[in-house]
Protein backbone atom coordinates (compact mmCIF):
# COMPACT_ATOMS: atom_id res chain seq x y z
CA UNK A 1 0.00 0.00 0.00
CA UNK A 2 1.61 3.44 -0.84
CA UNK A 3 0.45 6.19 0.74
CA UNK A 4 1.46 9.66 -0.60
CA UNK A 5 1.67 12.73 1.72
CA UNK A 6 3.00 16.60 1.41
CA UNK A 7 5.73 17.72 4.35
CA UNK A 8 3.34 18.76 6.71
CA UNK A 9 5.95 18.29 10.08
CA UNK A 10 3.35 16.68 11.68
CA UNK A 11 4.00 13.55 8.71
CA UNK A 12 7.07 13.34 9.73
CA UNK A 13 7.59 12.84 13.03
CA UNK A 14 10.10 10.13 13.78
CA UNK A 15 8.10 7.92 16.46
CA UNK A 16 5.23 7.24 14.32
CA UNK A 17 7.86 6.93 11.05
CA UNK A 18 8.99 4.09 12.96
CA UNK A 19 6.40 2.76 14.39
CA UNK A 20 4.84 2.40 10.36
CA UNK A 21 8.30 0.48 9.43
CA UNK A 22 8.08 -1.81 12.32
CA UNK A 23 4.73 -2.56 12.59
CA UNK A 24 3.22 -2.26 9.07
CA UNK A 25 5.77 -3.62 6.55
CA UNK A 26 3.37 -3.34 3.62
CA UNK A 27 2.66 0.31 3.91
CA UNK A 28 5.03 2.74 1.79
CA UNK A 29 4.92 6.47 2.07
CA UNK A 30 5.86 8.91 -0.23
CA UNK A 31 6.42 12.09 0.21
CA UNK A 32 5.19 14.75 -2.40
CA UNK A 33 8.03 17.25 -2.76
CA UNK A 34 8.81 20.64 -0.93
CA UNK A 35 6.75 23.18 -2.21
CA UNK A 36 5.01 22.08 -4.27
CA UNK A 37 0.94 21.98 -3.92
CA UNK A 38 1.03 21.54 -8.12
CA UNK A 39 0.80 18.20 -7.46
CA UNK A 40 -1.25 17.31 -4.01
CA UNK A 41 -4.83 17.52 -5.66
CA UNK A 42 -6.44 18.19 -2.64
CA UNK A 43 -4.10 21.59 -2.53
CA UNK A 44 -6.03 22.60 -5.75
CA UNK A 45 -9.56 21.73 -5.07
CA UNK A 46 -9.56 23.83 -1.93
CA UNK A 47 -7.24 26.81 -3.90
CA UNK A 48 -10.13 26.67 -6.58
CA UNK A 49 -12.75 27.12 -3.91
CA UNK A 50 -11.16 29.36 -2.17
CA UNK A 51 -10.63 31.57 -5.51
CA UNK A 52 -14.23 31.24 -5.91
CA UNK A 53 -15.57 32.06 -2.73
CA UNK A 54 -13.32 35.06 -2.05
CA UNK A 55 -14.15 38.79 -2.65
CA UNK A 56 -18.29 37.98 -2.37
CA UNK A 57 -20.02 39.29 0.79
CA UNK A 58 -22.33 36.45 2.33
CA UNK A 59 -25.08 37.50 4.36
CA UNK A 60 -24.54 34.71 7.09
CA UNK A 61 -22.21 32.24 7.82
CA UNK A 62 -25.10 29.92 6.45
CA UNK A 63 -25.31 30.84 3.11
CA UNK A 64 -21.26 30.58 3.05
CA UNK A 65 -21.55 26.99 3.81
CA UNK A 66 -24.46 26.53 1.70
CA UNK A 67 -22.31 27.35 -1.14
CA UNK A 68 -19.27 25.67 -0.08
CA UNK A 69 -21.18 22.42 0.32
CA UNK A 70 -22.45 23.33 -3.27
CA UNK A 71 -18.99 23.42 -4.59
CA UNK A 72 -17.65 20.98 -2.61
CA UNK A 73 -20.12 18.27 -2.07
CA UNK A 74 -22.83 18.02 -4.83
CA UNK A 75 -20.20 18.46 -7.69
CA UNK A 76 -20.57 22.57 -8.38
CA UNK A 77 -16.70 23.36 -8.49
CA UNK A 78 -15.49 23.13 -11.81
CA UNK A 79 -11.57 22.31 -11.10
CA UNK A 80 -9.03 23.07 -14.47
CA UNK A 81 -6.71 20.20 -12.97
CA UNK A 82 -3.46 21.06 -15.37
CA UNK A 83 -3.63 24.46 -14.41
CA UNK A 84 -1.19 25.64 -11.70
CA UNK A 85 -2.18 27.28 -8.88
CA UNK A 86 0.03 30.18 -8.97
CA UNK A 87 -2.62 31.57 -11.25
CA UNK A 88 -5.35 33.38 -10.72
CA UNK A 89 -8.83 33.99 -11.73
CA UNK A 90 -9.41 30.36 -13.48
CA UNK A 91 -12.06 29.07 -11.07
CA UNK A 92 -16.15 28.56 -12.62
CA UNK A 93 -19.20 27.61 -10.82
CA UNK A 94 -21.34 24.90 -13.28
CA UNK A 95 -24.30 26.02 -14.53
Amino acid sequence: ILIILDNASYHKKKTILAEIEKNLPNIQLYFLPEYSPDLNLAELVWHSAKEYISHRLFKSVEELKNLLNRLLNQGELIIRWGRKIKNKGNAAIAN
